[in-house]
């Protein structure tokens, strides 16, 4: 029988954080928004660094979307 380690935590909150003042937190507040089918995409720094803000990002996949679209049509 193996003898069963436990890995002690490290608390490493600082001591300033006075969670005592925290009010009005909700577990779980967005996960059915997220079970919804939310997606979150991280986008490398020079890719973020030329869009202001998420409609930037959607227009330009979109615009993408379109001219990919009409290249597979005049190929075929």
């Amino acid at each position: 029988m193996k003898k069963e380690t436990r890995v002690k935590s490290v608390d490493d909150l600082r001591s300033e954080y006075d969670f005592s003042q925290l009010k009005g937190g909700v577990r779980g507040k967005y996960a059915k928004r997220f079970r919804g089918g939310t997606n979150l995409v991280r986008l490398e720094a020079d890719v973020a660094r030329v869009f202001d803000d998420d409609a930037s990002v959607n227009n330009a996949l979109r615009s993408l979307i379109k001219v990919a679209n009409s290249q597979v049509k005049i190929a075929h």
